[in-house]
């Protein structure tokens, strides 16, 4: 027996030294090689994604129609929903260049400034109250500051100097509001927070040691903090004279992570150093850790996984992927729209989130699009969207009073503290911490209960005007079946929808008005509405 056993496994082997893959494809369940030659190669990205599903024999999913790209790419650049027209115009769209040029379009609006911001306070942690204590003016003015700043799409590199260079008032110099953010304001702390945010690294864990992150704190041992004569106003301010707390038992000299111990001249801010340091094209966690985000942001998962945890024993999916998208970054003058641009435009992002019979347990890689539920602050635009009822935000905090235009998209919100139990039900971020994963997209029954039966969701479909609009129309039931497709799913509802649909509304006994609200409202309980896919 065991000589026909060692017998098969050299036949097999035989037959995938020659190249016989047929016989992988018949006997082993390997996948057919067309499987691989069917993935349309859109950029650089994609010749390096088919070469690892081609490794780990994993091919991938099939190119996403028209209908759901338009869709997704809405809900991941700028947390909302095309607009029936736009949706009508794209998939009436014959040129090859239609996906392109909105990507281009979409970039370059100031939804996508919003919805990027948000992401930003979330992990920047803009809180008018605890732990942060930014206190409501500022953070206003400081997500304003980071808004604009996306927007005019300033370089990631002088964005992150100014963040962590700055000095003055918290409500006239937005960026020192980064020193603000935490509870105890020590030097250690704001070590580990940085290297979270900008370099993808826990500091406070291994392989990361005691000596290295205090080597890293004592770069910001010489921040001060003074108060002036306005009402919580507060300077923030290079002091040479501060004393590092000796509790603390941090260096005499700063020292980069894995560098030496540096001699910075007393009349010169630590800061500055260490950020010549940190933005530098040589370091090799910045870029790295900014174009890992924004992989992580648009498909899920980073190529680092997760994507705050950067450590040696923690490969990439890809580290040829990862390699490249820094050189991108770092070459094209750390233009993050530039690797927007690139993810977008792959067909890596553009996959059907639709398994195939090989892909279907991969859930580490990107062999398909990741499907998810959309986060809270895009759920309920959306649903104010397509309703055109908007919802009230308000300040907890007595003073002084933050108010809020009632048309205000829940993205725009400056401060986490503003308070909303539909948000904080369906996994805002706390902002409580810089990590990813305080944001939860974890579905539960109360969030379902929510959508499918409160008198919060019923009223804004009772009560928009885009839905009674389109119900009242005086164009047939097709019109009108089609119409809300177009605005709750973006799409044009398949031959079967519209005969169940129709018969439906020429049901015995049925009003069409309220059998028209009933299909807008089973629509907005679909899980095509409320997840990315």
């Amino acid at each position: 027996m065991k000589s026909i056993y060692k017998i098969s496994i050299l036949f097999v082997a035989i037959c995938i030294l020659f190249g016989c893959r047929q016989f992988c494809v018949n006997f082993l369940g390997y996948p057919p090689e067309e499987q691989f030659t069917s993935f349309k190669i859109n950029n650089k990205v994609d010749e390096i994604v088919i070469k690892e599903f081609r490794k780990r024999d994993i091919p991938p999913s099939p190119t996403c129609t028209d209908e759901v790209f338009i869709r997704r790419v809405y809900l991941d650049t700028g947390g909302i929903l095309p607009s029936p027209q736009d949706v009508r115009n794209f998939l009436a769209d014959k040129s090859p260049e239609k996906r392109k040029k909105l990507v281009d379009k979409l970039l370059s609006s100031m939804d996508f400034a919003d919805y990027q911001a948000l992401k930003w306070s979330d992990i920047l942690r803009i809180k008018a109250e605890f732990p942060s204590n930014l206190w409501p003016q500022a953070a206003q003015v400081y997500h304003r500051w980071l808004r604009e700043s996306i927007f005019r799409n300033k370089p990631y590199n002088k964005f992150v100097y100014e963040l962590l260079t700055s000095n003055g008032s918290n409500f006239q110099v937005p960026p020192v509001n980064f020193y603000r953010a935490f509870q105890e304001r020590k030097p250690d702390e704001i070590a580990e927070n940085i290297a979270l945010v900008f370099m993808g690294i826990r500091l406070d864990r291994a392989p990361w040691t005691e000596k290295q992150l205090s080597g890293m704190a004592a770069f910001f041992t010489k921040i001060g903090y003074k108060n002036t004569f306005e009402w919580k106003e507060e300077i923030v301010y290079f002091n040479p004279e501060a004393k590092a707390d000796p509790k603390l038992n941090l260096p005499l000299k700063p020292v980069p992570l894995n560098g030496k111990p540096l001699d910075i001249p007393q009349d010169k801010d630590p800061r500055i150093v260490f950020a010549d340091w940190l933005i530098a094209p040589a370091n090799p966690w910045f870029a790295k850790c900014a174009v890992n985000r924004v992989w992580y942001w648009l498909l899920d998962r980073g190529i680092v996984n997760p994507s705050d945890d950067m450590r040696p024993d923690n490969p990439p999916w890809s580290p040829e992927l990862l390699a490249f998208l820094e050189k991108e970054l770092v070459s094209h003058n750390y233009d993050l729209k530039h690797i927007y641009r690139l993810i977008l435009n792959s067909n890596t992002y553009q996959l059907s989130s639709m398994s195939n019979e090989w892909n279907v347990s991969d859930e580490n890689g990107f062999s398909r699009y990741r499907i998810r539920r959309v986060d809270a602050e895009t759920l309920i635009d959306i649903i104010c969207q397509i309703t055109a009822v908007p919802e009230k935000y308000t300040s907890g905090i007595p003073e002084p009073y933050t108010f809020l235009p009632s048309s205000i998209r829940a993205v725009k919100i400056p401060d986490g503290s503003i308070s909303s139990s539909f948000l904080d039900m369906f996994g805002r971020s706390p902002r409580n911490t810089s990590f990813e994963a305080e944001k939860t997209l974890s579905p539960s029954l109360l969030q379902a209960l929510h959508i499918f039966n409160s008198g919060h969701i019923q009223r804004k479909l009772d009560q928009g005007p885009v839905i009674k609009g389109i119900i009242s129309d005086k164009k047939g039931d097709d019109y009108k079946i089609e119409a809300l497709y177009l605005l709750i799913l973006s799409r044009y509802p398949t031959a079967g929808e519209r005969k169940i649909a129709e018969d439906y509304i020429k049901a015995p006994n049925t009003k069409p008005y309220d059998a028209m609200n009933d299909l807008a409202w089973a629509l907005l309980n679909t899980k095509e509405f409320i997840l990315k896919h």
